[in-house]
């Protein structure tokens, strides 16, 4: 899937895409409550009320730069809380490879935090050791959240995260510390949306007089915006999260800001009474 703002192309490369099986992470979000919202289906949900999703890298291609923004669940890794992201056999780097951007291509990696489904792709196992997948990238991490995930990895699952897709680009010496608000040349703003994790960033694009938002997880489903209090279970504040979405959702709503999602497609956002709806491209 393509997409364009200005001269900026954006291309999604899908490492995994699943039908139901989300209630662990949005419990609240059951078969007959997201029926009761038609504008999901069939883009964002099945006639039965099921959630449909996906994990993903979007490539971002600006006149000086190739991005790749989050890396999903990689291959090879071990001690993760959900059995099929362990030991994972995909054949990500050959369908980027595939779709014209080899390993080797891409300039400069950005995570918009440190989740498992968000940095799995940094590294790589070779010869018994995690390297850099994207040799020749600076990987660009939030400082607020590379320093908690460094101090505060006290799970199991998480340490083991940090171990093997996140140390191992700062030992090598390819990440950059960023404020959540930086700037990374002139198409790409950060904007500081904390909550789903402690220092989370959303990346505001803007070319040509055109926009658009890559939300990270801010929502991980349209049907947040509707239910602006339906927090992920893997929300580090799930007060603070509901209230970055009102923010952030308010802001770029009946705007021609082409928004996507950290596991859902393309729309635009939309006023809904005292929420906010989501119309899908195409």
């Amino acid at each position: 899937m393509h997409w364009k703002i200005g001269k900026v192309r954006i291309t999604k490369i899908v490492e995994m895409e699943t039908v139901g099986s989300t209630r662990f992470i949005l419990p609240l979000a059951t078969n007959e409550e997201i029926q009761k919202l038609p504008w999901l289906i069939p883009h964002f949900a099945t006639e039965e009320g099921r959630l449909k999703m996906s994990i993903h890298s979007l490539v971002v291609e600006t006149p000086t730069r190739r991005i790749v923004v989050d890396t999903g669940l990689g291959n090879d890794k071990e001690g993760r809380k959900v059995p099929t992201w362990n030991n994972r056999k995909d054949p990500f780097l050959e369908t980027m490879t595939a779709a014209g951007f080899a390993p080797d291509s891409i300039d400069t990696v950005l995570c918009t935090h440190l989740h498992v489904d968000h940095v799995g792709w940094n590294t790589r196992l070779v010869g018994g050791q995690w390297v850099p997948t994207f040799a020749k990238a600076r990987y660009v991490f939030g400082r607020t959240e590379y320093e908690h995930w460094r101090d505060h990895s006290d799970e199991s699952d998480k340490l083991a995260v940090f171990n093997d897709s996140v140390k191992p680009i700062a030992d090598a010496g390819r990440a950059d510390l960023v404020a959540s608000d930086a700037r990374l040349g002139d198409e790409i703003t950060l904007i500081p949306t904390p909550g789903h994790s402690p220092g989370h960033m959303s990346i505001l694009i803007q070319s040509e007089g055109e926009q658009g938002l890559l939300t990270g997880d801010v929502a991980h489903h349209p049907c947040q915006m509707a239910h602006l209090d339906w927090s992920s279970t893997a929300d580090s504040d799930p007060v603070q999260s509901a209230a970055t979405r009102r923010e952030l959702f308010a802001r770029f709503a009946d705007t021609p800001t082409l928004v996507i999602g950290g596991h859902f497609n393309a729309g635009h956002i939309q006023r809904d009474g005292d929420a906010f709806k989501y119309v899908a491209l195409g």
